[in-house]
């Protein structure tokens, strides 16, 4: 599967509007540990590797990750096995540099899955996602994500994902090197 998403910075009532007509999936809590070496080395290629409640995920880039792009666009892995193959020798060079607890609304409006997420410490963010099957359906999503956010009156407001704020606050030099590779 391929997971078209993009982060808002929503103003007071936008999640009221957003969720009219919308069909609520879930409430929930859960704790993510995300990994990666000393030297950055899967982030700055934008992989993002986690335990999510113990089950290993990892979000990998889709396509090319200089071009820039309205939305992230990633592949997600989810089987221990593909994971290890995609991380390689790397794996045992890595350990822990976040710790993040979300609470989770997830909500479905159409096509679109609508994520509102407050984290332990103290950053509230909100994304719009498509997932797709196909490559040939990652444009149009992403057209769809723009769509829905002008319809709603938030295409200005352009958010940053929790674990890229989690770094910008606790590990200077680790935001700083995807700044530099142009993840952020």
């Amino acid at each position: 599967m391929i997971e078209v998403e993009k982060n808002f910075d929503l103003k007071p009532g936008d999640k009221e509007r957003l969720i009219q007509g919308a069909k609520l999936i879930v409430k929930t809590t859960f704790t993510d540990i995300y990994y990666d070496a000393e030297d950055f080395r899967l982030t700055i290629k934008d992989y993002w590797l986690r335990q999510r409640e113990g089950r290993w995920e990892l979000k990998m880039p889709f396509g090319d990750t200089l071009q820039k792009k309205e939305t992230d666009q990633y592949h997600e892995l989810e089987d221990g096995g593909e994971i290890k193959k995609a991380i390689g020798s790397d794996w045992d060079s890595l350990k822990p540099f976040a710790k993040i607890v979300t609470s989770r609304e997830s909500w479905q409006s159409g096509e679109f899955h609508l994520d509102f997420d407050k984290v332990d410490f103290g950053f509230e963010t909100f994304e719009v996602e498509i997932m797709v099957r196909d490559e040939k359906d990652v444009t149009s999503a992403e057209a769809k994500i723009i769509a829905f956010a002008q319809e709603h009156g938030i295409a200005s407001a352009p958010g940053a994902g929790k674990v890229i704020v989690y770094i910008q606050r606790n590990n200077p030099a680790h935001y700083q090197a995807l700044f530099k590779t142009g993840v952020v």
